[in-house]
């Protein structure tokens, strides 16, 4: 992979370009405050026998989080535009540290609920850092820089979801919130180091009071109708993981299937196949186009959905679509944000807002849809559900090629 460019004046308006350093720097970061909300997906079964309540209701843990999520990045995202992203992102870095010292000391399921709800309403760090990026760096590597974040979370998922089933399975659920609490205030005190103030010629006529900024992402988004679209489907397909994975947490750790809370660790090991891949697929969807890129990887994730339900049954089938999905997966977030990160910097953030409180609310409903459906249908119902989710996420895909420009201009 070429390195972003050195660190140098120029870029978007004069702006200092981002070195290599601190572009991996803000990756570890991305990976860190992103993971939190993914150790849950090997403990489910765990914190669910811990607090003696059934697989719909501790369901409500996941779902609540990602409705929250998307509730804090539509009221707090768009600040983006008007202060500084280090000042905010460290702010909501120490609000993550807070739900997550709730999670770990939480003596009832419902205070458990709260600090993971309040956790998600904090998680905006993630979602400031590419906008972050995206005017630190030349629009000719735009798709590598936001691959670079990607791969940071990627890794901070795996690191998650390996090291979660592992600890909660040999030291107890509570462990995995100690340790996660402890990295998260180690981020918390280094984003301030990482991250530059923001440059006078970054000023912009912002609405001058709260609720005429946060509203102001309505009349954005209606001015730019593709982030809409590309936000659905990125609903769509994080939905599609997230049913999957929590699937998979009670279905492994089932007394049909006879595996522990590790295992379902283990088998989330496949994420290591995107720290190599996604890189490059990014620099591929540089020269494909993000449109087209789309509609290629979504055929692929459709034909590896379909498997899930027939290669239910056996842990090392599963381990085929599994992979498919997981290399495939953060490409099509990739080439949703590329479809407007080339836009001007003075709405990305809120363009950004519209499309990952999208994409947290499909996250959300399909966390709890995932759940609830294995209850009463079993891993076969959670297969058909996610096939489901992919075969609209193809139709969206496919209606999304009208924005293409190269067609447009053919046309």
């Amino acid at each position: 992979m070429t390195p972003p460019p050195p660190a140098s004046p120029g870029g978007e308006a004069g702006r200092k370009l981002l070195s290599r350093r601190e572009l991996f720097l803000l990756a570890f970061a991305a990976a860190v405050v992103t993971a939190n909300a993914y150790y849950i997906h090997p403990i489910i079964a765990l914190v669910a026998k811990d607090f003696g309540v059934s697989p719909s209701e501790i369901g409500l843990v996941p779902a609540l989080n990602q409705i929250a999520l998307a509730a804090g990045i539509f009221f707090l995202l768009p600040l983006g535009d008007r202060f500084s992203n280090r000042q905010l992102a460290t702010i909501f870095a120490a609000g993550q540290l807070a739900g997550l010292c709730v999670m770990a000391f939480a003596t009832s399921f419902w205070v458990f609920v709260a600090g993971s709800t309040f956790l998600g309403f904090s998680t905006i760090t993630p979602y400031l850092l590419p906008a972050y990026a995206s005017k630190r760096v030349e629009p000719r590597r735009l798709g590598q820089a936001t691959a670079t974040l990607t791969t940071g979370v990627i890794a901070g998922i795996l690191v998650a979801r390996v090291g979660a089933g592992w600890v909660g399975e040999h030291l107890g659920w509570r462990w995995v919130y100690y340790g996660a609490a402890a990295v998260m205030l180690l981020v918390t005190l280094l984003l301030p180091r990482i991250m530059e103030g923001r440059d006078k010629s970054e000023s912009t006529p912002a609405p001058e009071n709260y609720p005429s900024l946060v509203l102001s992402v309505f009349p954005i988004a209606r001015q730019h109708p593709e982030v809409l679209l590309s936000g659905a489907i990125q609903g769509l397909g994080f939905g599609i993981f997230l049913a999957v994975w929590l699937g998979l947490g009670l279905h492994l750790t089932s007394a049909e299937m006879g595996y522990g809370a590790d295992t379902v660790g283990y088998l989330a090991a496949i994420s290591l196949l995107n720290l190599a891949t996604t890189p490059a697929l990014g620099a591929w969807a540089d020269r494909t186009g993000p449109r087209r890129a789309r509609v290629i990887i979504s055929l692929v994730q459709f034909s590896a959905v379909i498997l899930l339900g027939f290669f239910g049954h056996s842990l090392w089938l599963l381990i085929l679509p599994l992979v498919l999905l997981n290399l495939v997966g953060p490409l099509i977030d990739i080439t949703g944000r590329m479809t407007f990160l080339t836009l001007p910097a003075s709405v990305r953030t809120r363009l950004m807002t519209a499309y990952i409180v999208l994409m947290f609310i499909g996250g959300g409903l399909a966390s709890w849809a995932a759940t609830w459906v294995y209850e009463h249908e079993g891993w076969h119902g959670t297969a058909m559900l996610a096939a489901g989710l992919s075969a609209l996420l193809v139709t969206l895909s496919l209606l999304a090629l009208r924005f293409d420009p190269a067609r447009r201009n053919k046309a």
